[in-house]
């Protein structure tokens, strides 16, 4: 199974995504945590935070197991308490919503896997063979700029003159009968 797999710093604040095929996190529980060199870190040890399944709906720790299901919500994971009024978000209290939210075991269904570094050092991306930002950007910007090449003028299409047909406008002219003033008296 493949997973998008975000890791996260979180002492540098970073967070890099992969994809991986990692049955071996099939099973494991939002809270374990497991051996990076499952996903190709070796040397780290990692959390799982939480995930999404492939309709996007979130994990959510409290709930067991791996199914979906529709719960009552009045905060944390999956639930969104604002509500829109004249375009703007007003918090009302007590809100509560009902919404989809996973169980908090990774199965089959689940697409995305998020994971926080716990014990390790070393440079991550480098690790994980993913180029920083900084350096595509350093990369795009010595290029130099090339001669435009020569535009060509559309020529002007000759259209031969097509002869134009009279049509003869029919007019009907209805006469109407001129009413002359009736005075009554």
């Amino acid at each position: 199974m493949v997973f998008k797999i975000v890791i996260s710093e979180p002492k540098s604040r970073k967070a890099w995504q992969i994809e991986k095929d990692a049955p071996s996190l099939m099973g494991k529980k939002i809270g374990e945590q497991f051996d990076g060199s499952l996903i190709g870190l070796s040397g780290f040890t990692l959390q799982i935070t939480g995930g999404s399944d492939k309709d996007g709906f979130p994990m959510r720790p409290d709930l067991e197991g791996s199914v979906r299901k529709k719960a009552l919500l009045s905060k944390g994971i999956g639930f969104r308490g604002f509500k829109k009024i004249k375009k703007k978000k007003y918090k009302r209290k007590g809100m509560r919503k009902r919404k989809y939210i996973r169980g908090n075991t990774i199965s089959e269904n689940i697409i995305q896997v998020n994971c926080k570094i716990l014990e390790g050092e070393g440079n991550i991306p480098m690790i994980l063979g993913i180029k920083p930002k900084e350096e595509e950007k350093k990369e795009e910007a010595p290029k130099t700029e090339a001669p435009e090449p020569e535009v060509e003028q559309p020529k002007a299409e000759i259209k031969p003159e097509k002869p134009a047909v009279e049509k003869e406008e029919k007019k009907e002219v209805k006469e109407e009968p001129k009413k002359e003033d009736v005075k009554e008296g």
